[in-house]
């Protein structure tokens, strides 16, 4: 059965397949991802600092992205987010994801629904794996993790000069309202 979030993904999706990418409009170069990480310190729950706007999250709030390793290098993804607001009604997708380059495990490819598969790399990463930003070649996407629901201003204005550097405008990326980091419990941080 297609949620309306799959069925809002897949609307996007195709309708991107239709339009020049970013990288193609703008005429730059192949986006790199980070040299390597390690998939078990990648695991576990990330909080969505801020994103580029995309139809299947429209009115997403309180996001969150939750990884589990599983076999052959594959891990299991549970995206969460609450519709209009904090305490909004909860809404989830759980897809799948595979590393496609294993020479750097940064370059994986995400599925919520079968046959389609989307390019998820790893572009920026904290030395201790306390932010990541995520991207795609067409520089269409962008997410800017964080393993707490709050990120200094510092910590975010330098991620945010080395994605201009990668070729990322900034004016669609949007800050995502998130749950104040002390009502964040042990048990829900996984």
């Amino acid at each position: 059965m297609m949620t309306p979030f799959r069925m809002a993904f897949l609307s996007s999706v195709l309708a991107l397949g239709c339009a020049p990418s970013t990288t193609k409009r703008l005429g730059l170069p192949p986006l790199q991802a980070v040299d390597g990480i390690d998939l078990d310190r990648y695991v576990g729950r990330w909080y969505e600092i801020a994103s580029y706007p995309q139809r299947f999250q429209e009115g997403c709030t309180g996001t969150t992205a939750t990884y589990t390793l599983k076999a052959d290098n594959e891990v299991e993804v549970l995206n969460e987010c609450r519709k209009y607001a904090l305490d909004g009604e909860p809404i989830s997708a759980t897809g799948v994801a595979r590393v496609v380059n294993e020479q750097n495990n940064a370059e994986l490819e995400v599925s919520f629904f079968w046959p389609f598969w989307g390019d998820y790399w790893i572009i920026d990463l904290g030395a201790e794996y306390d932010y990541a930003v995520i991207g795609q070649p067409s520089r269409d996407y962008l997410w800017i993790l964080s393993r707490t629901p709050e990120m200094s201003e510092e910590s975010y204005g330098a991620i945010l000069e080395r994605v201009v550097a990668k070729g990322y405008p900034l004016e669609p990326l949007q800050k995502t309202l998130q749950v104040p980091k002390e009502q964040v419990t042990e048990s829900s941080d996984r």
